[in-house]
Protein backbone atom coordinates (compact mmCIF):
# COMPACT_ATOMS: atom_id res chain seq x y z
CA UNK A 1 0.00 0.00 0.00
CA UNK A 2 1.24 3.64 0.64
CA UNK A 3 0.45 6.21 -2.17
CA UNK A 4 -2.07 5.77 -4.46
CA UNK A 5 -2.12 5.81 -8.09
CA UNK A 6 0.39 3.11 -8.66
CA UNK A 7 3.12 5.34 -7.40
CA UNK A 8 5.89 2.25 -7.60
CA UNK A 9 5.16 2.65 -11.21
CA UNK A 10 6.77 6.17 -10.94
CA UNK A 11 9.74 5.63 -9.06
CA UNK A 12 10.34 2.42 -10.96
CA UNK A 13 12.80 4.17 -14.09
CA UNK A 14 15.05 4.70 -10.67
CA UNK A 15 15.31 1.46 -8.88
CA UNK A 16 18.41 -0.03 -8.57
CA UNK A 17 19.20 -4.27 -8.69
CA UNK A 18 21.92 -4.41 -6.14
CA UNK A 19 24.27 -7.65 -5.82
CA UNK A 20 24.56 -10.32 -3.01
CA UNK A 21 27.08 -8.21 -0.68
CA UNK A 22 24.39 -4.82 -0.89
CA UNK A 23 23.12 -5.64 3.21
CA UNK A 24 26.32 -7.16 4.53
CA UNK A 25 27.27 -5.84 7.72
CA UNK A 26 24.33 -3.10 7.52
CA UNK A 27 21.23 -2.90 9.77
CA UNK A 28 18.07 -3.40 8.34
CA UNK A 29 14.93 -2.38 9.65
CA UNK A 30 12.27 -4.66 8.99
CA UNK A 31 8.33 -4.02 8.45
CA UNK A 32 7.03 -7.26 10.14
CA UNK A 33 3.60 -7.21 8.76
CA UNK A 34 4.81 -6.71 5.09
CA UNK A 35 6.68 -10.10 6.04
CA UNK A 36 3.71 -11.91 7.19
CA UNK A 37 0.65 -10.50 4.69
CA UNK A 38 2.77 -11.13 1.57
CA UNK A 39 3.15 -14.51 0.99
CA UNK A 40 1.10 -15.81 3.77
CA UNK A 41 -1.90 -16.18 0.97
CA UNK A 42 0.37 -18.35 -1.39
CA UNK A 43 1.35 -21.01 0.78
CA UNK A 44 -1.04 -21.74 3.47
CA UNK A 45 -2.91 -24.10 2.05
CA UNK A 46 0.53 -25.97 1.88
CA UNK A 47 2.46 -25.89 5.39
CA UNK A 48 1.20 -25.18 8.88
CA UNK A 49 1.60 -21.82 9.96
CA UNK A 50 2.86 -20.23 7.00
CA UNK A 51 3.80 -17.13 9.06
CA UNK A 52 6.27 -18.36 11.61
CA UNK A 53 8.17 -20.69 8.83
CA UNK A 54 8.29 -17.38 6.76
CA UNK A 55 9.76 -15.52 9.41
CA UNK A 56 11.85 -18.85 10.23
CA UNK A 57 13.60 -18.86 7.00
CA UNK A 58 13.84 -15.44 6.14
CA UNK A 59 15.57 -14.74 9.55
CA UNK A 60 18.11 -17.22 8.81
CA UNK A 61 18.29 -16.00 5.18
CA UNK A 62 19.09 -12.56 6.22
CA UNK A 63 21.48 -13.32 8.61
CA UNK A 64 23.71 -15.87 7.55
CA UNK A 65 23.14 -15.74 3.70
CA UNK A 66 22.98 -11.96 3.15
CA UNK A 67 25.36 -11.37 6.21
CA UNK A 68 22.68 -8.31 7.93
CA UNK A 69 21.28 -7.69 11.38
CA UNK A 70 17.86 -7.59 11.49
CA UNK A 71 15.64 -5.28 12.70
CA UNK A 72 12.00 -6.05 13.38
CA UNK A 73 9.45 -3.13 13.58
CA UNK A 74 5.70 -4.41 14.48
CA UNK A 75 2.89 -1.60 13.87
CA UNK A 76 1.13 0.24 17.37
CA UNK A 77 -2.44 1.60 17.59
CA UNK A 78 -3.03 2.87 13.52
CA UNK A 79 -4.35 6.31 13.94
CA UNK A 80 -8.35 6.84 13.52
CA UNK A 81 -7.69 7.88 9.87
CA UNK A 82 -5.92 4.47 9.04
CA UNK A 83 -8.72 2.78 10.85
CA UNK A 84 -11.12 4.82 8.56
CA UNK A 85 -9.17 4.02 5.42
CA UNK A 86 -9.82 0.29 6.32
CA UNK A 87 -13.35 0.64 6.75
CA UNK A 88 -13.57 2.42 3.35
CA UNK A 89 -11.39 -0.09 1.59
CA UNK A 90 -13.63 -2.84 3.12
CA UNK A 91 -16.92 -1.56 1.88
CA UNK A 92 -15.36 -0.51 -1.69
CA UNK A 93 -14.33 -4.22 -1.89
CA UNK A 94 -17.54 -5.85 -0.62
CA UNK A 95 -19.18 -3.33 -2.99
CA UNK A 96 -21.17 -1.62 -0.78
CA UNK A 97 -22.18 2.07 -0.87
CA UNK A 98 -19.42 4.30 0.45
CA UNK A 99 -22.26 6.99 0.69
CA UNK A 100 -23.56 4.65 4.03
CA UNK A 101 -19.96 4.54 5.16
CA UNK A 102 -20.16 5.62 9.50
CA UNK A 103 -18.92 8.95 10.27
CA UNK A 104 -15.60 8.63 12.17
CA UNK A 105 -15.40 9.53 15.55
CA UNK A 106 -11.93 9.72 16.37
CA UNK A 107 -11.64 6.02 17.81
CA UNK A 108 -8.81 3.66 16.52
CA UNK A 109 -9.94 0.37 15.25
CA UNK A 110 -7.62 -2.40 15.98
CA UNK A 111 -6.80 -5.49 13.75
CA UNK A 112 -8.77 -8.64 13.81
CA UNK A 113 -7.41 -10.79 16.17
CA UNK A 114 -6.28 -13.81 13.78
CA UNK A 115 -3.83 -10.99 12.74
CA UNK A 116 -2.76 -9.83 15.61
CA UNK A 117 -2.00 -13.32 16.75
CA UNK A 118 0.40 -14.00 14.14
CA UNK A 119 2.22 -10.89 14.90
CA UNK A 120 2.39 -11.59 18.36
CA UNK A 121 3.60 -15.77 17.72
CA UNK A 122 6.63 -14.02 14.85
CA UNK A 123 7.41 -11.55 17.68
CA UNK A 124 7.87 -14.63 20.17
CA UNK A 125 10.44 -16.63 17.66
CA UNK A 126 12.12 -13.87 16.63
CA UNK A 127 12.79 -12.81 20.49
CA UNK A 128 14.28 -16.60 20.65
CA UNK A 129 16.15 -15.91 17.69
CA UNK A 130 17.88 -12.99 19.57
CA UNK A 131 16.69 -10.46 17.39
CA UNK A 132 15.59 -6.86 18.43
CA UNK A 133 11.92 -6.19 18.11
CA UNK A 134 10.31 -2.84 18.28
CA UNK A 135 7.14 -1.59 18.68
CA UNK A 136 6.19 1.95 16.71
CA UNK A 137 3.74 4.24 18.23
CA UNK A 138 1.81 4.09 14.84
CA UNK A 139 2.74 2.55 11.54
CA UNK A 140 5.90 0.78 11.39
CA UNK A 141 6.70 1.86 7.77
CA UNK A 142 7.32 5.37 9.88
CA UNK A 143 9.22 4.14 13.04
CA UNK A 144 11.48 2.11 10.03
CA UNK A 145 11.70 5.28 8.13
CA UNK A 146 12.94 7.09 10.96
CA UNK A 147 15.46 5.09 12.15
CA UNK A 148 17.08 5.20 8.83
CA UNK A 149 16.62 9.11 8.15
CA UNK A 150 18.23 9.36 11.86
CA UNK A 151 21.34 7.18 11.06
CA UNK A 152 20.11 4.12 12.99
CA UNK A 153 19.92 1.46 10.17
CA UNK A 154 20.93 1.56 7.08
CA UNK A 155 18.10 -0.04 4.57
CA UNK A 156 14.77 -0.52 5.22
CA UNK A 157 12.48 -3.43 3.84
CA UNK A 158 8.93 -2.66 3.28
CA UNK A 159 6.40 -2.26 0.42
CA UNK A 160 5.06 0.34 1.54
CA UNK A 161 5.75 3.38 -1.26
CA UNK A 162 5.27 6.16 1.61
CA UNK A 163 7.85 5.21 3.64
CA UNK A 164 9.33 7.44 1.85
CA UNK A 165 7.21 10.22 3.03
CA UNK A 166 8.23 9.47 6.36
CA UNK A 167 11.59 10.24 5.91
CA UNK A 168 13.22 7.19 4.68
CA UNK A 169 16.56 7.35 2.40
CA UNK A 170 16.82 3.77 1.35
CA UNK A 171 14.13 0.93 0.77
CA UNK A 172 14.27 -2.35 -0.20
CA UNK A 173 11.08 -3.80 -1.79
CA UNK A 174 11.59 -6.69 -3.03
CA UNK A 175 14.53 -9.58 -2.22
CA UNK A 176 14.93 -12.18 -4.63
CA UNK A 177 17.46 -14.70 -3.14
CA UNK A 178 17.89 -16.66 -6.42
CA UNK A 179 19.56 -14.28 -8.05
CA UNK A 180 23.01 -12.54 -8.33
CA UNK A 181 21.24 -9.17 -8.13
CA UNK A 182 18.54 -9.80 -5.55
CA UNK A 183 17.59 -7.01 -4.28
CA UNK A 184 14.94 -4.59 -5.67
CA UNK A 185 16.49 -0.75 -3.77
CA UNK A 186 15.14 2.73 -3.92
CA UNK A 187 17.40 5.58 -3.06
CA UNK A 188 16.10 8.75 -2.16
CA UNK A 189 19.28 10.21 -3.36
CA UNK A 190 17.72 8.91 -6.98
CA UNK A 191 14.49 10.39 -7.00
CA UNK A 192 15.25 13.17 -5.90
CA UNK A 193 17.99 13.95 -8.85
CA UNK A 194 15.53 11.74 -11.57
CA UNK A 195 12.22 13.72 -10.51
CA UNK A 196 13.54 16.54 -8.70
CA UNK A 197 11.19 16.09 -6.19
CA UNK A 198 12.17 16.50 -2.35
CA UNK A 199 10.16 14.66 0.91
CA UNK A 200 7.47 17.16 0.96
CA UNK A 201 6.78 17.28 -2.58
CA UNK A 202 5.92 13.44 -1.90
CA UNK A 203 4.03 14.65 0.85
CA UNK A 204 2.02 16.82 -1.43
CA UNK A 205 0.99 13.76 -4.24
CA UNK A 206 0.21 11.45 -1.75
CA UNK A 207 -2.41 14.39 -0.44
CA UNK A 208 -3.89 14.87 -3.98
CA UNK A 209 -3.63 11.17 -5.17
CA UNK A 210 -4.91 9.32 -2.04
CA UNK A 211 -2.74 7.52 0.46
CA UNK A 212 -3.53 4.92 3.36
CA UNK A 213 -5.07 7.63 5.31
CA UNK A 214 -7.25 9.20 2.66
CA UNK A 215 -8.13 6.81 -0.03
CA UNK A 216 -9.90 9.56 -1.86
CA UNK A 217 -7.62 12.67 -2.12
CA UNK A 218 -8.62 14.90 -4.67
CA UNK A 219 -11.46 13.81 -7.17
CA UNK A 220 -9.87 14.19 -11.25
CA UNK A 221 -6.39 14.60 -10.20
CA UNK A 222 -4.23 11.68 -10.68
CA UNK A 223 -0.34 10.98 -10.50
CA UNK A 224 0.81 12.60 -13.35
CA UNK A 225 -1.56 15.88 -13.16
CA UNK A 226 -0.13 15.65 -9.34
CA UNK A 227 3.13 15.39 -10.23
CA UNK A 228 3.00 18.39 -12.94
CA UNK A 229 1.42 20.53 -10.29
CA UNK A 230 3.80 19.91 -7.33
CA UNK A 231 6.72 20.95 -9.37
CA UNK A 232 5.97 24.55 -9.92
CA UNK A 233 6.55 24.85 -6.01
CA UNK A 234 10.24 24.22 -4.17
CA UNK A 235 9.75 22.02 -1.44
CA UNK A 236 9.60 24.94 1.19
CA UNK A 237 6.43 26.43 -0.08
CA UNK A 238 4.22 23.59 -1.49
CA UNK A 239 2.60 22.34 1.39
CA UNK A 240 1.87 25.71 2.65
CA UNK A 241 0.35 26.85 -1.16
CA UNK A 242 -2.09 23.73 -0.75
CA UNK A 243 -2.79 24.78 2.66
CA UNK A 244 -3.84 28.31 0.93
CA UNK A 245 -5.96 26.26 -1.80
CA UNK A 246 -7.75 24.39 1.23
CA UNK A 247 -8.61 27.68 2.48
CA UNK A 248 -10.54 28.94 -0.41
CA UNK A 249 -8.26 31.32 -1.59
CA UNK A 250 -7.12 31.14 -5.06
CA UNK A 251 -3.23 31.35 -6.03
CA UNK A 252 -1.90 34.18 -8.66
CA UNK A 253 -0.14 33.25 -11.41
CA UNK A 254 3.25 34.74 -9.69
CA UNK A 255 2.47 31.60 -7.33
CA UNK A 256 2.10 29.49 -9.72
CA UNK A 257 5.40 29.20 -11.74
CA UNK A 258 7.71 31.77 -13.35
CA UNK A 259 4.75 32.48 -15.54
CA UNK A 260 4.87 36.25 -16.61
CA UNK A 261 1.49 37.60 -17.15
CA UNK A 262 1.18 39.84 -20.42
CA UNK A 263 -1.84 41.93 -21.42
CA UNK A 264 -3.69 41.94 -24.35
CA UNK A 265 -1.98 45.49 -25.57
CA UNK A 266 1.61 43.98 -25.61
CA UNK A 267 0.84 40.86 -27.85
CA UNK A 268 -0.61 43.47 -30.11
CA UNK A 269 2.14 45.41 -30.07
CA UNK A 270 5.13 42.89 -30.35
CA UNK A 271 3.29 41.52 -33.42
CA UNK A 272 4.77 41.17 -36.64
CA UNK A 273 3.09 40.90 -39.94
CA UNK A 274 4.48 38.58 -42.47
CA UNK A 275 4.75 37.30 -45.82
CA UNK A 276 2.10 35.16 -47.18
CA UNK A 277 3.77 33.92 -49.73
CA UNK A 278 7.60 33.06 -48.17
CA UNK A 279 6.11 33.17 -44.34
CA UNK A 280 9.18 35.51 -42.97
CA UNK A 281 8.58 38.63 -41.25
CA UNK A 282 7.42 41.81 -43.72
CA UNK A 283 4.41 42.22 -46.28
CA UNK A 284 3.46 40.21 -49.41
CA UNK A 285 3.97 44.06 -51.42
CA UNK A 286 7.65 44.66 -49.90
CA UNK A 287 8.49 41.34 -50.99
CA UNK A 288 7.23 41.58 -54.75
CA UNK A 289 10.22 43.63 -56.53
CA UNK A 290 13.02 41.44 -54.91
CA UNK A 291 13.10 38.46 -52.61
CA UNK A 292 13.70 40.08 -48.95
CA UNK A 293 17.12 38.70 -46.73
CA UNK A 294 15.81 35.29 -45.77
CA UNK A 295 14.81 34.07 -49.10
CA UNK A 296 17.85 32.26 -51.19
CA UNK A 297 16.36 33.13 -54.59
CA UNK A 298 19.02 33.14 -57.31
CA UNK A 299 16.89 34.85 -60.28
CA UNK A 300 15.79 37.75 -57.27
CA UNK A 301 12.70 37.78 -58.91
CA UNK A 302 10.68 37.53 -55.70
CA UNK A 303 10.35 35.26 -52.30
CA UNK A 304 10.42 31.69 -52.70
CA UNK A 305 6.61 29.94 -52.16
CA UNK A 306 7.11 28.52 -48.28
CA UNK A 307 6.55 24.74 -47.92
CA UNK A 308 4.22 22.85 -46.46
CA UNK A 309 4.13 22.88 -42.62
CA UNK A 310 6.22 26.06 -42.34
CA UNK A 311 6.87 27.87 -39.32
CA UNK A 312 8.45 30.61 -38.57
CA UNK A 313 11.32 30.68 -36.38
CA UNK A 314 11.67 34.72 -36.30
CA UNK A 315 12.42 36.18 -32.40
CA UNK A 316 8.80 37.29 -32.78
CA UNK A 317 7.44 34.03 -34.11
CA UNK A 318 9.28 32.50 -31.07
CA UNK A 319 7.98 34.89 -28.08
CA UNK A 320 4.63 34.77 -29.19
CA UNK A 321 5.13 30.70 -28.89
CA UNK A 322 5.78 30.63 -25.59
CA UNK A 323 3.10 33.38 -24.90
CA UNK A 324 0.66 31.23 -26.24
CA UNK A 325 2.18 28.14 -23.59
CA UNK A 326 2.13 30.14 -20.80
CA UNK A 327 -1.06 30.76 -21.04
CA UNK A 328 -2.15 27.57 -22.21
CA UNK A 329 -0.60 26.10 -18.49
CA UNK A 330 -1.77 28.90 -16.32
CA UNK A 331 -5.10 27.88 -17.75
CA UNK A 332 -4.64 24.37 -17.09
CA UNK A 333 -3.11 25.16 -13.25
CA UNK A 334 -6.32 27.28 -12.90
CA UNK A 335 -8.32 24.14 -13.62
CA UNK A 336 -6.17 22.52 -11.24
CA UNK A 337 -6.36 24.78 -8.53
CA UNK A 338 -10.59 24.73 -8.78
CA UNK A 339 -10.51 21.10 -8.35
CA UNK A 340 -8.56 21.55 -4.81
CA UNK A 341 -10.37 24.17 -3.70
CA UNK A 342 -13.71 22.69 -3.83
CA UNK A 343 -12.44 19.54 -2.17
CA UNK A 344 -14.10 19.49 1.29
CA UNK A 345 -11.40 19.76 4.39
CA UNK A 346 -8.49 19.53 2.31
CA UNK A 347 -5.74 19.40 3.22
CA UNK A 348 -6.00 17.07 6.28
CA UNK A 349 -3.31 18.48 8.81
CA UNK A 350 -3.78 15.73 10.64
CA UNK A 351 -1.78 13.40 7.69
CA UNK A 352 0.84 16.47 7.17
CA UNK A 353 1.99 16.41 10.79
CA UNK A 354 1.60 12.45 10.71
CA UNK A 355 4.00 12.37 8.06
CA UNK A 356 6.65 15.05 8.90
CA UNK A 357 6.27 14.10 12.74
CA UNK A 358 9.74 12.58 14.66
CA UNK A 359 8.22 10.63 17.15
CA UNK A 360 7.38 6.99 16.06
CA UNK A 361 8.57 5.17 19.01
CA UNK A 362 6.95 4.28 22.13
CA UNK A 363 10.43 4.39 24.04
CA UNK A 364 11.00 6.25 27.00
CA UNK A 365 14.88 7.18 26.61
CA UNK A 366 15.85 9.23 23.57
CA UNK A 367 17.36 6.45 21.81
CA UNK A 368 15.90 3.20 21.18
CA UNK A 369 17.74 0.01 22.41
CA UNK A 370 18.54 -1.88 19.65
CA UNK A 371 21.06 -4.80 20.20
CA UNK A 372 21.00 -8.78 19.05
CA UNK A 373 21.86 -11.16 21.58
CA UNK A 374 22.44 -15.37 21.18
CA UNK A 375 20.07 -17.24 20.11
CA UNK A 376 18.08 -19.72 23.13
CA UNK A 377 18.84 -22.75 20.69
CA UNK A 378 16.88 -25.17 23.03
CA UNK A 379 13.95 -22.90 23.64
CA UNK A 380 13.90 -22.06 20.03
CA UNK A 381 13.88 -25.74 18.78
CA UNK A 382 10.88 -26.66 21.60
CA UNK A 383 8.69 -23.19 19.98
CA UNK A 384 9.16 -24.63 16.46
CA UNK A 385 8.86 -28.25 17.53
CA UNK A 386 5.57 -27.48 19.14
CA UNK A 387 4.26 -24.83 16.88
CA UNK A 388 5.16 -26.32 13.26
CA UNK A 389 5.49 -29.76 14.14
CA UNK A 390 9.20 -30.49 12.58
CA UNK A 391 11.64 -33.02 14.07
CA UNK A 392 14.34 -31.57 16.61
CA UNK A 393 16.89 -32.81 14.28
CA UNK A 394 15.75 -30.96 11.31
CA UNK A 395 15.58 -27.73 13.18
CA UNK A 396 19.09 -27.58 14.36
CA UNK A 397 20.65 -28.54 10.88
CA UNK A 398 18.07 -25.49 9.73
CA UNK A 399 19.80 -23.26 12.33
CA UNK A 400 23.17 -24.47 11.98
CA UNK A 401 24.11 -21.62 9.16
CA UNK A 402 22.88 -18.87 11.75
CA UNK A 403 24.76 -20.43 14.44
CA UNK A 404 27.77 -20.69 12.67
CA UNK A 405 27.83 -16.96 11.57
CA UNK A 406 27.59 -16.06 15.15
CA UNK A 407 30.43 -18.08 16.22
CA UNK A 408 32.36 -16.80 13.14
CA UNK A 409 31.43 -13.05 14.07
CA UNK A 410 32.66 -14.39 17.56
CA UNK A 411 35.95 -15.58 16.76
CA UNK A 412 36.66 -12.41 14.74
CA UNK A 413 36.41 -10.22 17.95
CA UNK A 414 38.69 -12.38 19.69
CA UNK A 415 35.39 -13.67 21.75
CA UNK A 416 35.46 -17.49 23.22
CA UNK A 417 32.21 -19.03 21.87
CA UNK A 418 31.14 -22.54 21.86
CA UNK A 419 29.15 -23.79 18.72
CA UNK A 420 25.84 -25.75 19.28
CA UNK A 421 26.88 -25.82 23.10
CA UNK A 422 30.49 -27.07 22.08
CA UNK A 423 29.16 -30.09 20.09
CA UNK A 424 31.09 -29.01 17.21
CA UNK A 425 34.16 -26.81 15.77
CA UNK A 426 35.61 -25.53 12.58
CA UNK A 427 37.90 -28.32 10.95
CA UNK A 428 38.75 -27.32 7.65
CA UNK A 429 37.89 -25.34 4.32
CA UNK A 430 37.34 -28.03 1.77
CA UNK A 431 36.75 -26.01 -1.46
CA UNK A 432 35.36 -22.55 -2.66
CA UNK A 433 32.03 -22.95 -4.23
CA UNK A 434 30.09 -20.09 -6.83
CA UNK A 435 26.78 -19.76 -6.12
CA UNK A 436 24.42 -16.83 -8.13
CA UNK A 437 27.92 -15.47 -9.20
CA UNK A 438 29.33 -15.65 -5.19
CA UNK A 439 31.97 -17.39 -4.65
CA UNK A 440 31.76 -18.83 -0.46
CA UNK A 441 34.34 -21.40 1.32
CA UNK A 442 32.66 -24.78 1.82
CA UNK A 443 33.64 -25.21 5.73
CA UNK A 444 33.97 -28.75 7.50
CA UNK A 445 32.81 -28.49 10.75
CA UNK A 446 33.80 -31.53 12.96
CA UNK A 447 32.06 -33.37 16.23
CA UNK A 448 34.10 -32.51 19.35
CA UNK A 449 35.93 -34.48 21.32
CA UNK A 450 34.48 -34.40 24.22
CA UNK A 451 30.95 -34.57 22.63
CA UNK A 452 29.25 -38.20 22.11
CA UNK A 453 28.25 -39.79 19.08
CA UNK A 454 24.82 -39.03 18.44
CA UNK A 455 22.58 -39.26 15.62
CA UNK A 456 21.11 -35.37 15.82
CA UNK A 457 21.58 -34.46 12.07
CA UNK A 458 20.57 -37.84 10.42
CA UNK A 459 17.62 -35.63 8.74
CA UNK A 460 14.37 -36.71 6.58
CA UNK A 461 14.67 -35.63 2.84
CA UNK A 462 11.95 -33.42 2.94
CA UNK A 463 10.13 -30.92 5.52
CA UNK A 464 8.21 -32.72 8.09
CA UNK A 465 4.33 -31.76 8.02
CA UNK A 466 4.56 -30.17 4.16
CA UNK A 467 2.85 -31.52 1.26
CA UNK A 468 5.79 -32.79 -1.32
CA UNK A 469 8.40 -30.07 -0.74
CA UNK A 470 9.00 -30.09 -4.35
CA UNK A 471 5.57 -28.70 -4.90
CA UNK A 472 5.94 -26.07 -2.11
CA UNK A 473 9.21 -24.99 -3.62
CA UNK A 474 7.80 -24.50 -6.98
CA UNK A 475 5.52 -22.35 -5.20
CA UNK A 476 7.85 -19.94 -3.08
CA UNK A 477 10.88 -20.66 -5.46
CA UNK A 478 12.54 -17.37 -5.16
CA UNK A 479 11.72 -17.24 -1.03
CA UNK A 480 13.58 -18.16 1.93
CA UNK A 481 12.86 -21.74 1.36
CA UNK A 482 16.97 -21.63 -0.22
CA UNK A 483 18.83 -20.86 3.12
CA UNK A 484 22.48 -21.88 3.00
CA UNK A 485 22.87 -25.76 2.39
CA UNK A 486 23.86 -27.33 5.38
CA UNK A 487 25.64 -31.01 4.29
CA UNK A 488 26.05 -34.09 6.38
CA UNK A 489 28.79 -36.48 5.82
CA UNK A 490 30.35 -39.03 8.45
CA UNK A 491 29.23 -37.20 10.91
CA UNK A 492 30.62 -33.72 9.93
CA UNK A 493 28.44 -30.98 8.58
CA UNK A 494 29.37 -28.62 5.79
CA UNK A 495 28.36 -25.20 4.70
CA UNK A 496 28.64 -22.25 2.56
CA UNK A 497 30.76 -19.36 4.50
CA UNK A 498 31.43 -15.79 3.68
CA UNK A 499 34.67 -15.73 2.22
CA UNK A 500 35.97 -12.50 4.72
CA UNK A 501 33.99 -13.74 7.30
CA UNK A 502 36.59 -16.69 7.54
CA UNK A 503 39.69 -14.97 6.94
CA UNK A 504 38.64 -12.70 9.72
CA UNK A 505 38.08 -15.86 12.17
CA UNK A 506 40.90 -18.52 10.91
CA UNK A 507 43.25 -16.94 8.56
CA UNK A 508 45.98 -18.93 9.15
CA UNK A 509 42.94 -21.79 7.88
CA UNK A 510 42.86 -19.67 4.85
CA UNK A 511 46.31 -19.56 4.15
CA UNK A 512 46.55 -22.80 4.84
CA UNK A 513 44.00 -23.83 1.69
CA UNK A 514 45.51 -21.16 -0.32
CA UNK A 515 49.00 -23.18 -0.41
CA UNK A 516 47.28 -26.25 -0.86
CA UNK A 517 45.43 -25.56 -3.60
CA UNK A 518 48.02 -23.40 -5.74
CA UNK A 519 50.07 -26.72 -4.91
CA UNK A 520 48.11 -28.72 -6.60
CA UNK A 521 47.06 -26.37 -9.35
CA UNK A 522 51.63 -26.90 -10.16
CA UNK A 523 51.17 -30.57 -9.43
CA UNK A 524 48.25 -30.58 -12.00
CA UNK A 525 50.13 -28.61 -14.56
CA UNK A 526 53.27 -30.56 -14.42
CA UNK A 527 51.42 -33.66 -14.88
CA UNK A 528 49.53 -32.34 -17.75
CA UNK A 529 52.69 -31.17 -19.46
CA UNK A 530 54.21 -34.41 -18.42
CA UNK A 531 51.50 -36.10 -20.37
CA UNK A 532 51.92 -33.84 -23.26
CA UNK A 533 55.88 -34.87 -23.49
CA UNK A 534 55.23 -38.70 -23.45
CA UNK A 535 52.76 -38.38 -25.54
CA UNK A 536 54.96 -36.29 -28.25
CA UNK A 537 57.73 -39.21 -27.55
CA UNK A 538 55.52 -41.74 -28.69
CA UNK A 539 54.16 -40.38 -31.73
CA UNK A 540 57.85 -40.04 -32.89
CA UNK A 541 59.32 -43.26 -31.67
CA UNK A 542 58.96 -46.68 -33.44
CA UNK A 543 56.70 -48.90 -31.35
CA UNK A 544 57.86 -52.37 -29.96
CA UNK A 545 57.64 -55.47 -31.86
CA UNK A 546 55.97 -56.87 -28.27
CA UNK A 547 53.54 -53.84 -27.93
CA UNK A 548 50.06 -53.90 -29.05
CA UNK A 549 49.29 -50.97 -31.33
CA UNK A 550 45.92 -49.27 -30.41
CA UNK A 551 43.47 -48.32 -33.29
CA UNK A 552 44.19 -45.21 -34.58
CA UNK A 553 48.14 -46.39 -35.28
CA UNK A 554 46.65 -49.95 -36.80
CA UNK A 555 44.53 -48.21 -38.87
CA UNK A 556 46.34 -45.42 -40.43
CA UNK A 557 43.47 -42.31 -41.34
CA UNK A 558 43.37 -41.02 -44.72
CA UNK A 559 42.51 -37.57 -44.10
CA UNK A 560 43.97 -34.68 -45.29
CA UNK A 561 46.08 -36.74 -47.24
CA UNK A 562 47.42 -35.74 -50.84
CA UNK A 563 46.21 -36.33 -53.83
CA UNK A 564 47.55 -39.08 -56.00
CA UNK A 565 49.23 -39.25 -59.30
CA UNK A 566 48.39 -42.50 -60.93
CA UNK A 567 49.62 -43.60 -64.55
CA UNK A 568 46.68 -45.55 -66.54
CA UNK A 569 47.49 -48.38 -68.40
CA UNK A 570 46.29 -46.96 -72.04
CA UNK A 571 48.19 -43.57 -71.89
CA UNK A 572 51.53 -42.64 -70.66
CA UNK A 573 50.37 -39.42 -69.26
CA UNK A 574 49.66 -39.35 -65.49
CA UNK A 575 46.62 -38.66 -64.41
CA UNK A 576 45.92 -36.66 -61.01
CA UNK A 577 42.80 -38.49 -58.88
CA UNK A 578 41.70 -36.64 -56.28
CA UNK A 579 41.30 -38.48 -52.75
CA UNK A 580 38.50 -35.45 -51.68
CA UNK A 581 36.80 -36.79 -48.41
CA UNK A 582 34.21 -34.85 -49.51
CA UNK A 583 32.88 -37.03 -52.35
CA UNK A 584 30.84 -40.31 -51.63
CA UNK A 585 32.69 -43.71 -51.54
CA UNK A 586 30.95 -44.56 -55.10
CA UNK A 587 32.58 -41.41 -56.24
CA UNK A 588 35.75 -42.09 -54.93
CA UNK A 589 35.24 -46.08 -55.92
CA UNK A 590 34.76 -44.50 -59.68
CA UNK A 591 37.51 -42.05 -59.75
CA UNK A 592 40.04 -44.54 -58.55
CA UNK A 593 39.19 -47.45 -60.85
CA UNK A 594 38.15 -45.68 -63.69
Amino acid sequence: MGVGGNFWELLKPYRRSEGFDYIRNKRVAIDLSYWIVQHETAIKAHTLNPHLRLTFFRTINLFSKFGAFPVFVTDGTPSPLKSQARIMRFFQASGIDVSSLPVSNGISVERNKKFSKCVQECEELLKLFGMPVLKASGEAEGLCAQLNREGRVDVCITSDSDAFLFGARCIIKRINPNSQEPFECYQMSDVEAGLGLKRKHLIAIALLVGNDHDLKGVQGIGLETALSFVKSFSEDEVLDRLCDLGSGSMLTTTDLGDFVHKSDENLIKTRVTHCSLCGHPGSKRSHFKGSCERCTSITNEGCIQKPIGFRCECSSCDQDKKEKEQKKKEVWNMKVCNKIVSEPNFPNNAIIQMYMSDNHTNFVDAEPFISWKSPNTEMLVDYVEFKLKWEPSFIRQKLFPLLSTIFLRSIARNQEVSLLYGQYEFDFIQRTKIRFGHTFYVVTWKKSTHTSNNNIYKTPSKEPGVQEDHDELVIISDDESDITNVRVDNGCLMTDENMDLVMAAYPEKVDQFVRLKESKEMKSRKKARANSASISDDQLSPTPRSVQLNITQFYRSSKGEPTECLKDDSSSTPKRIACNRKFSKSARRRLLLG
